[in-house]
């Protein structure tokens, strides 16, 4: 598999997107100076283009308004209107999966719409997504956080590993109780990548910190999220993690809970995909230590951008990581992340750019980490 020049163009957006992260902006307009493609753009535009190209997203159970991936996607693919003066259902739309059975025809339902470009939002998709493609060669398709084969499909890929490692060392640095937990969606490799990540950050911080993990088997189901973060304070678990999509937004509800009856404890959250700082906010006082993010919003605008202008990376496995500015953390919180643990994290995201760090992936990758500290 190789990068495209897709990464040479998305890595100035990408860094415009991190700036506004970092002051606790969640919603990145995508507004970028990069090189001659974008000129096109508006050169298309001012001679009247090709206004009839629309693109669309289907989404997984999350839901478009999940406050992580599904609504970040959703966001880009928003931006991407706006840069070209279309409206919702009428140039751009989504599709909102309840079940997975929802996949298929959603997505069947949009090409026969005249979509030109549909996204696959999540690896639940990947099926879907490969069935579509086939019936349909004339339309272009991406995935995100999957790879489907196809010379009309483009598969969207981040280090999640990688920023969630920061994650790690962040929490190893904050935590009073060398207790943490780590709360996942549905198993998969990609979940999987985000959880070891994790793991491999705090302990190397400290060999000796416990990480509990637990999956609540699915994306949409805040109340199970809410029961396993309570479970996991009430063990004593001062920071969680979460990479379960809405399942996630029960750990911030229990949080908080907990924070409003008993203020003085130091509890913490850690938001995924977008910054979820807001999803924190208590009575003045704010339980997301930090968020690992992805930016899917600035990669299905470019995508987007590319397949309208004619420069589709079909047949295209694009691997975005820390590298290219693709994945990392927040400090919106700026009384929960110091300086100090900042510094620190910092030291470790050089050491991951540089290649001196090998993030593991799974857990056989984990277990050989671990026995090198």
């Amino acid at each position: 598999m190789r990068k495209s020049k897709f990464i040479l163009l998305l890595t100035v957006l990408l860094s415009l997107g991190f700036i506004l992260a970092a002051c606790g902006g969640s919603n990145d307009e995508g507004e970028s100076d990069a090189g001659q493609d974008n000129a096109d753009n508006e050169a298309t535009e001012e001679d009247g283009g090709d206004t009839d190209f629309k693109a669309a997203l289907v989404t997984d159970v999350g839901g478009v308004d999940d406050k992580s991936f599904n609504q970040s996607a959703w966001e880009g693919l928003q931006a991407w209107g706006e840069e070209h003066g279309l409206e919702k259902g009428d140039g751009f739309d989504y599709a909102q999966s309840e079940a997975d059975a929802d996949y298929l025809p959603n997505l069947t339902r949009l090409v026969r719409d005249d979509y030109d470009l549909l996204f696959g939002i999540g690896f639940k998709l990947e099926d879907a997504i490969g069935k579509i493609a086939d019936q349909n060669p004339d339309n272009h398709f991406a995935i995100v956080d999957a790879v489907v084969e196809g010379d009309n499909v483009a598969s969207i890929t981040f280090a999640d590993n990688e920023s969630s490692f920061l994650a790690g060392v962040a929490a190893a640095h904050k935590t009073n109780t060398d207790k943490l937990g780590f709360i996942g969606g549905v198993e998969s490799d990609i979940i999987k990548a985000f959880e070891v990540g994790f793991v491999a950050g705090a302990k190397s911080v400290n060999p000796d910190i416990d990480v509990k993990v637990q999956y609540a088997g699915a994306f949409d189901a805040a109340d199970d999220g809410k029961l396993i973060a309570s479970s996991m304070y009430n063990e004593d678990r001062d920071i969680i993690f979460h990479a379960a999509g809405g399942t996630g937004n029960g750990l911030f509800a229990q949080a908080k809970d907990i924070k409003k009856n008993d203020p003085d404890r130091e509890i913490w959250a850690i938001g995924v995909d977008r910054d979820q700082h807001d999803e924190g906010e208590i009575d003045g006082n704010n339980i997301t230590l930090t968020s690992v993010v992805k930016r899917v919003d600035n990669a299905v605008q470019e995508v987007s951008n590319q397949s309208m202008d004619g420069e589709f990376p079909g047949g295209e496995v694009l691997e975005l990581g820390l590298s290219d500015d693709a994945v990392g953390y927040t400090t919106t919180n700026e009384d929960a992340m110091t300086d100090d643990i900042i510094d620190e994290v910092e030291e470790w995201k050089e050491k991951i750019i540089n290649g001196d760090v090998k993030v593991p992936h799974n857990d056989a990758e984990l277990k050989d980490f671990e026995a090198d500290l």
